[in-house]
């Protein structure tokens, strides 16, 4: 089976595809970076739909989701922004943690599986 990389850096890809199986890096705000959770949510859900779309796959195949806060009574927050963008009836199986980010700016990190 082969695998595919895309946008291939040296420390990571944000994606990987190997089989029918999509495999994103962890997803963090660039233009919102240091705003509102609502914010950085909505920015973190739109690039993870965009790369999911160079995989060829969407939201209605997510099988996971891991979701980092770095302040989790800020959960309801991002829920908002969540319940909004995630595929009715294709929820995935989700853990959400409260975790320090990779920089002070960063308030959301999400990193998702699907399928193809």
């Amino acid at each position: 089976m082969t695998i595919q990389r895309f946008e291939v850096g040296p420390r990571m890809s944000q994606a990987v595809v190997h089989g029918d199986t999509v495999y994103l890096a962890g997803v963090v705000a660039n233009a919102a970076a240091g705003e509102s959770v609502t914010k950085q949510t909505q920015e973190v859900l739109s690039i993870i739909d965009g790369h999911l779309a160079k995989a060829g796959t969407d939201k209605s195949k997510l099988l996971t989701a891991t979701i980092y806060l770095t302040d989790i009574t800020t959960f309801a927050e991002m829920n908002a922004v969540w319940d909004g963008w995630v595929s009715t009836g294709n929820t995935p199986a989700r853990a959400t943690v409260e975790a320090k980010l990779a920089a002070p700016r960063y308030n959301v990190e999400i990193m998702v599986t699907a399928a193809r």
